[in-house]
């Protein structure tokens, strides 16, 4: 098989265009699921009634419903209420509502492997509730859930692959467009996969990194 050479050169602009745009949604939705996660798996920690139901709720919706389906709903389907979202908006929106829920489950279990003795410790020395979250309980629980955290980080950026069913020109959009006017399906996809390797390849590999060196400076080894 003959690669066209030029077809690639030739639009690989649109490719580095595309792939800006992905970090950049991909960058936002992480960023506000993580803290959305965070604030999630406190209230699940501390047990607020009507709190801990609203947000059971919130992470059963968002985890067993596609990002397919909540882009179409808040792209689509918030028109109907008079909201109207910009593409970028509800691209990122569709991440964090989706993100947030797994992201809460990974703090959730750091949070719960916390050993209850050091807690009962840090009450006994006299640490408040935020001081206990703040110095004793969180820290902890960041480093147990770096994996489920990377792993997360990882699969929102894989689903920036459907931002495009809402005319979002992202890399898989551009991909489509070259393939339906030009017929180079071979170029395109190779051009598509290059990219998506570019993106994630050094994420998941600064990720690794990170978790050895929170996992050595916790257990030094």
């Amino acid at each position: 098989m003959i690669v066209n050479w030029k077809f690639v050169v030739k639009n690989l602009y649109l490719y580095e265009k595309a792939a800006l745009l992905t970090l950049k949604l991909a960058f936002w939705g992480i960023l506000f699921s993580i803290i959305l996660g965070l604030i999630c798996s406190v209230v699940q920690y501390y047990k607020i009634k009507v709190l801990r139901t609203i947000v059971q709720a919130y992470i059963e919706l968002s985890r067993n419903t596609p990002l397919l389906i909540q882009l179409f709903f808040l792209y689509y389907g918030f028109t109907k209420f008079g909201l109207k979202m910009s593409e970028n908006t509800c691209a990122i929106v569709g991440l964090t509502f989706l993100g947030g829920s797994y992201m809460a489950e990974a703090f959730r279990s750091g949070i719960e492997a916390v050993g209850k003795t050091q807690i009962e410790s840090g009450l006994s020395i006299g640490l408040s509730n935020t001081q206990l979250a703040r110095y004793v309980i969180l820290p902890q629980a960041f480093s147990v859930s770096i994996p489920a955290l990377s792993a997360n980080c990882i699969f929102l950026l894989k689903e920036t692959s459907i931002l495009g069913a809402i005319s979002i020109l992202d890399l898989m959009n551009v991909t489509k467009d070259l393939i339906g006017m030009y017929y180079q399906t071979f170029e395109s996809l190779f051009m598509l996969v290059v990219a998506y390797l570019i993106i994630l390849l050094p994420l998941s590999i600064l990720l690794t990194l990170l978790e050895r060196k929170v996992r050595y400076a916790e257990f030094g080894n």
